[in-house]
């Protein structure tokens, strides 16, 4: 029994033998991973469990699977943009599908496009429908993206993790002051954050030493002693105390008493 051509590749063949001696020419089975595309975030649920905090406007509706594209506010959120994810979403769905002939069902996907600006280019091609201050869902053939401007998002706690992008200083400050602490690398990311507004020629209203006392006033007592002292010499440290603490605090070392956090207070300082 001959083997059976698939359809595609008889359309390419045909189409190989139609275009023979001109100036076009007919690749068949394209492979396009030859250049890494790169998706600028995937947010995805691994578990049932409940939400305990709140998620930020536009993103309080998540799925099984979110993909994000995002544009700072030096760059620019327009139609190639949503073709781009949208494409990303095609790839992606068949990669953690079990089959190429078993999808995942599309509702467990959403799209969404975060934007320091407002879209305006965008937004003369195709309609932006408001949901809510700075979120907007976008149609684009048969799909929805959720479009945030974080320029237009509320001043609130939980807007914090995106004002922090926004590059408007008065924002960024605010969601400096309100963004919760959730691990010992906060401040360290804060910092670059800042940092990197800097060499983006964007002048915070905070200077970098305000924004680092800021915040070791209000998060230091959430640190543990070893954070607190992560990366200061011992030298540095020991220098803090008088030579009779640090005697009496080894003397109740070479006793066998448990010591108290600190060298007691016996000699004044």
């Amino acid at each position: 029994m001959a083997e059976t051509i698939a359809w595609h590749d008889l359309l390419g063949l045909i189409c190989s033998d139609f275009l023979a001696d001109s100036p076009f020419a007919v690749e068949a089975e394209k492979d396009l991973s030859l250049r890494k595309q790169l998706l600028d975030l995937v947010i995805v649920r691994i578990s049932d469990a409940p939400f305990t905090g709140r998620l930020p406007d536009g993103l309080d509706d998540l799925l099984r699977h979110n993909l994000l594209t995002f544009k700072s506010f030096q760059e620019t959120l327009d139609a190639w943009s949503l073709k781009e994810l949208l494409a990303h979403y095609v790839n992606y769905r068949k990669q953690v599908s079990p089959s190429m002939k078993d999808l995942l069902p599309e509702s467990e996907f959403r799209l969404y496009a975060l934007t320091a600006r407002f879209p305006r280019e965008l937004a003369a091609v195709v309609p932006l429908l408001p949901v809510q201050p700075g979120v907007y869902n976008c149609t684009w053939g048969t799909d929805v993206v959720r479009v945030i401007v974080l320029h237009q998002l509320p001043l609130a706690e939980h807007n914090a993790i995106l004002l922090l992008f926004s590059a408007l200083p008065e924002q960024v400050r605010y969601a400096a002051e309100h963004y919760e602490r959730r691990s010992p690398e906060t401040s360290t990311l804060l910092d670059l954050l800042v940092n990197r507004y800097r060499e983006e020629g964007v002048t915070m209203a905070m200077t970098m030493e305000e924004f680092r006392r800021y915040y070791l006033n209000h998060f230091i007592k959430d640190l543990t002693p070893e954070e607190r002292l992560a990366g200061l010499p011992h030298e540095d440290i020991l220098r803090l105390f008088t030579k009779e603490e640090l005697k009496n605090y080894l003397k109740r070392l070479e006793n066998g008493s448990q010591p108290s956090a600190e060298p007691a207070d016996e000699g004044g300082r």
